[in-house]
């Protein structure tokens, strides 16, 4: 399961987004530093197919995808330099696969903020350099243990030596490593070396209920025109309402939105933007009565895809067979898909595309 970290400046509504999207039981105040230690929950991915699948389908059990989010201890200005609770900060960040990065855009005077006033990039930048400064400190001690071997074989070293420059001139220039344009291979090196610029991020405003069903938000500009963050995609979410909203019933919830115009809930949005930021795409099984959607990057292989599901039926492929949810919607069964031929034989080097049906074949 993939994991996205909830960060951002104390009191500025970390933990209660982290609630409302959770629906947990963080703690909650008007004083910064309330989170020392890390808030974990698991939430699932709203997918409309899964939900028409399962009506259709009618399976004893259907399971969708979930997300881990951690809600983060705040971080102030010198915590690459282990100032407040910088280590623990940063160390928590090392440890997830992507960033929601948390501006307060609200000016309540009953909640503190730890700065001088309200201004969101500016506090989004606090963040940013922290974030390059802690980075520039791994580059630096990484390029000190592998110089050696740089000397002593360059030939052998020198697409290495040349990729730890390029991110450690980046870093220097103020430049997050998720601008460059990295394949998976390279992403993963980022994460061997515990660098925190390479992890997508997603902004989010965090508005007062009063601005919520505002059209235009100023605080967004605000947020893109940081020095650092380079046109970041920004949700407008107001974490208050969210979580007073998430205290209703169903119905009431849904009744409550339609008065208030709106059509999908903030988390709603931004728990699917947070999937698609991880490069994520949902394929499905159907398997003992059991209907469950499973989560993968983006290129995945039908055995890779497999492997999901359990360990031998990635070691022992031999084939998949494929529908898409759309037609298994619309037909309503895999009998029906068979007779109209709907049904594909994929092999090992097949790509998984978001929204396949498979059933694995394979020997034990």
């Amino acid at each position: 399961m993939l994991s996205v970290g909830i960060v951002g400046l104390p009191n500025v509504g970390k933990s209660t987004l982290f609630n409302a999207v959770t629906a947990g039981k963080a703690n909650v105040s008007s004083y910064p530093f309330t989170t020392i230690e890390s808030n974990v929950g698991m939430v699932p991915v709203p997918d409309d197919r899964l939900e028409e699948l399962s009506r259709i389908l009618a399976p004893e059990e259907s399971t969708p995808c979930f997300i881990h989010f951690t809600d983060i201890a705040g971080l102030m200005r010198g915590a690459s330099r282990g100032e407040g609770l910088g280590n623990q900060f940063l160390a928590n960040i090392r440890e997830v696969d992507a960033i929601i990065h948390v501006a307060r855009c609200f000016h309540e005077t009953d909640v503190a903020h730890v700065l001088e006033d309200v201004d969101a990039s500016r506090d989004v930048d606090v963040v940013e350099t922290e974030l390059l400064l802690a980075d520039l400190e791994v580059m630096d001690r990484a390029i000190e243990k592998r110089i050696r071997n740089w000397k002593t074989s360059p030939r052998q070293y020198a697409e290495e030596e040349k990729r730890y420059r390029e991110y450690r001139d980046k870093l220097a220039a103020g430049i997050p490593l998720r601008t460059l344009d990295l394949d998976r291979q390279r992403r993963q090196e980022l994460k061997g070396l515990g660098l925190l610029t390479g992890k997508p991020v997603l902004y989010v405003a965090n508005v007062s209920e009063d601005e919520y069903q505002l059209t235009e938000h100023p605080c967004v500009q605000r947020i893109r025109q940081s020095r650092i963050t380079l046109e970041p995609e920004v949700v407008v979410v107001s974490a208050r309402f969210e979580m007073e909203l998430q205290q209703l019933s169903p119905e009431e919830r849904l009744e409550f939105m339609e008065a208030m115009g709106l059509s999908k809930s903030g988390l709603s949005v931004l728990i699917e933007k947070a999937y698609s930021m991880l490069e994520l795409i949902t394929f499905y099984t159907v398997a003992n009565d059991k209907l469950r959607a499973w989560e993968i990057r983006q290129g995945t292989t039908a055995p890779e895809a497999a492997g999901v599901v359990h360990s031998d039926m990635e070691k022992g492929f031999v084939r998949a067979q494929v529908v898409t949810a759309e037609d298994l919607i619309e037909h309503g069964d895999l009998q029906t898909l068979h007779r109209l031929g709907h049904v594909r034989t994929e092999g090992r080097d097949y790509q998984v595309n978001n929204g396949d049906v498979i059933e694995f074949l394979f020997t034990p």
